[in-house]
């Protein structure tokens, strides 16, 4: 695994411990491929187990049917649709300032970045521009929650490993720091409802930029710290290279972003491609894996913390003064022209985007969302084939999904 230049895993790495597939006559690594029926009377029967809705290891009310041969999985069927809430057809009967509150609850982990998506596909339908200054608080908002999120990912995946308790509780130690200040700047912890259209809703203190600026700092030690803990752990070593692998063809053909199509080796990031808000002014580097496995998935996200932290450290030196809102902005009773616009953003899982069609009424005539987690995790059954309904757990766990935004 690699960044365009360097970055290379901590640890090395041991043979796949993934079943091989070809050791099943008459099953292929095809979704849909040729599974002997249920009741075979020469080979035996195939198990079929329902995993989830409630179940601790499906991170949220999300159900895996898998078919298994022994251990081994021949055939997985997600089903969707448990935590549902019509979020699309809410925002289409609603204005479009009182949508906002509920793309927080999407990704319910990113609430900051969910916001950011939609404000941009907001102003790019109404040509709102946005003040210097809200651009800087944007990023440094959507960068601590992608740190925010990948040391949750970190954390749960050990859990699911069976690595339980310490990892988990250093992640979220970390965690409370950034929702900590969350919470002081926009008054909610996880729903914070921040992002408007124009700017933001709150202008950051001195003393708030002071306190990520002690974060930023003290941040590093703390990835060294969890890093010496579990990447090259004998429990993650022995269970995640190998199992899960993505190649780069059905990465890209099945739409996948974000770090599992970079785990991958894919070179696709919307900070880059599309180069959105101020980072085109900065330099980072888009890290790459180079096995697509649940390992790579794991060390992008090391890799790509530590390049926010990198991003955070230039832009706490540039914030400009001005106003945090264009005082032309109009939020309540915005009547955008008649046309269609796609705001995109590179959160933390990949790539949410918001799709909307204005009539010139107050409301959208189409507001629909494009969730990253959902899309992801269409490539599920493909990824546990031939694996066991253990790895299963951890293939899942290395995918990153909120239900939220996978049912909406």
């Amino acid at each position: 695994m690699s960044a365009p230049s360097e970055n290379s895993p901590s640890a090395v790495r041991p043979p796949s411990s993934g079943a091989d597939p070809s050791a099943f006559p008459g099953l292929t690594s095809a979704p849909g491929s040729n599974i002997r029926a249920v009741n075979d009377p020469f080979h035996g029967d195939l198990l079929e187990v329902s995993m989830g809705p409630h179940h601790p290891s499906t991170h949220g009310v999300f159900r895996m049917m898998v078919t298994l041969d022994g251990e081994v999985v021949v055939k997985l069927k997600p089903v969707f649709g448990y935590l549902h809430r019509n979020h699309e057809k809410l925002g289409e009967n609603t204005t479009y300032l009182a949508s906002m509150p509920y793309t927080d609850r999407l990704d319910y982990l990113c609430s900051m970045t969910n916001n950011w998506a939609y404000a941009l596909a907001v102003e790019k339908l109404a040509g709102q521009p946005v003040p210097e200054r809200a651009e800087y608080i944007r990023l440094i908002l959507a960068e601590l929650t992608r740190l925010l999120n990948h040391v949750c990912l970190a954390g749960f995946l050990l859990q699911d490993c069976g690595a339980s308790g310490t990892p988990l509780m250093y992640a979220f130690r970390e965690r409370e720091k950034i929702l900590d200040l969350f919470e002081s700047l926009s008054g909610s912890r996880m729903m914070c409802n921040y992002q408007r259209f124009g700017g933001c809703r709150i202008d950051p203190s001195a003393e708030w930029l002071d306190r990520v600026r002690a974060l930023v700092a003290g941040f590093p030690r703390f990835l060294d710290e969890f890093e010496r803990l579990i990447t090259g752990n004998e429990i993650m070593m022995a269970r995640t290279p190998g199992v899960g692998c993505l190649s780069p063809k059905l990465a890209i053909s099945a739409g996948i972003t974000g770090p599992m199509l970079r785990a991958a080796g894919v070179d696709y990031d919307l900070r880059k491609v599309d180069g959105y808000g101020i980072y085109p002014r900065y330099k980072f580097r888009v890290p790459l894996g180079a096995h697509g496995d649940t390992y790579d998935r794991y060390m992008i996200r090391v890799l790509e913390m530590r390049e926010s932290l990198g991003l955070l450290e230039q832009v706490m030196k540039d914030i400009p003064g001005g106003p945090i809102m264009d005082p032309k902005a109009k939020l309540r009773g915005l009547r955008p022209k008649a046309g269609e616009a796609y705001g995109r953003i590179e959160g933390p899982k990949g790539e949410i985007g918001f799709f909307l069609i204005s009539d010139g009424s107050p409301n959208p005539y189409r507001y629909r969302v494009r969730p990253p987690s959902f899309v992801n995790l269409t490539v599920l059954e493909d990824l546990c084939l031939g694996h066991t309904i253990a790895d299963a757990v951890i293939i899942l766990g290395s995918i990153d999904i909120v239900l939220g935004e996978v049912d909406r």
